[in-house]
């Protein structure tokens, strides 16, 4: 595989690069108004729809209910998600996607295949909508992200209220970006880069080897091209954080899943089986 910087120095250089992002004063319209607006959309992901637990298809009518609004809602599972990326990218992408060992992986990947042919909304099968309104969210032609901040010393994370004020105090603290919710154009370069850099590692791994589900496809891989390509460039203008994504949606705890093998937390680096719904 290619070998990657994973210094600790180099996971605070990207933490400190994403904090001064995220609290940055950014301009309430995008920057770039010429592009075409970001298709209304929905995109959702069940690895397997003829098991979609009752709970977790709640939260999946709160999104689908904005059909009757003019949105379109495309609901995903595994096979229907390799069909789309065999239809639209290349073998390197549908081999990339067979190395998801498990459904948030293959969730991850997939989302990035998506955004990157089509482009739209992106949102986690666990998040609930309750906003009135979410058409703001495909205005402009920016890539839209949540950010995250945890706290190592207290093994928690920290609420956007506090992360989000600006500080010079010292704190032991990681920023990244999450890559839940994912609002992007076709073709955005950020979701181009994410997915590139993905399908090499995936793909470059050895053979039964079970990659970090965070790092190879999470916030982890869209945080570090964030990072990449803004010491590179100028991103911001390509860029927008969503500071208030919780009045917008909410995941939704506890549900069903979360207790068993199809939790990625309970299953990172481990075989799992589908079928039987568990890890071996």
């Amino acid at each position: 595989m290619s070998s990657e910087s994973n210094t600790s120095d180099h996971h605070k250089q990207r933490s400190e690069f994403i904090r001064n992002l995220v609290q940055k004063t950014q301009p309430e319209q995008p920057t770039k108004v010429s592009v075409p607006v970001i298709p209304r959309t929905i995109v959702q992901f069940w690895h397997d729809l003829a098991e979609l637990p009752d709970d977790v298809a709640e939260c999946i009518t709160s999104w689908s209910q904005w059909e009757s609004r003019g949105f379109v809602h495309r609901l995903f599972d595994r096979q229907s998600a390799e069909d789309f990326i065999s239809r639209t990218l290349s073998h390197e992408h549908v081999l990339a996607f067979g190395r998801c060992y498990h459904p948030a992986m293959q969730a991850d990947y997939f989302r990035l295949c998506y955004i990157s042919v089509e482009g739209g909304l992106y949102v986690d099968a666990d998040d609930v909508c309750i906003a009135t309104d979410i058409s703001f969210l495909f205005h402009g032609s920016q890539l839209k992200v949540q950010p995250l901040c945890y706290d190592i010393d207290s093994d928690s994370m920290i609420e956007p209220a506090d992360f989000l004020k600006q500080s010079s105090e010292p704190k032991n603290w990681i920023f990244y970006v999450n890559n839940n919710p994912l609002v992007g154009r076709k073709g955005d370069p950020i979701v181009e880069r994410s997915l590139m850099r993905s399908t090499r590692q995936l793909n470059d791994a050895h053979r039964g080897e079970l990659l970090e589900i965070q790092s190879a496809t999470g916030p982890g891989n869209l945080s570090r091209t964030i990072f990449e390509m803004g010491t590179a460039s100028d991103i911001e203008g390509d860029l927008l954080i969503l500071k208030d994504w919780e009045a917008t949606a909410i995941s939704k705890w506890p549900l069903s899943y979360r207790n068993d093998a199809r939790n990625w937390r309970h299953s990172n680096q481990k075989s799992f089986d589908v079928s039987e719904g568990r890890v071996k």
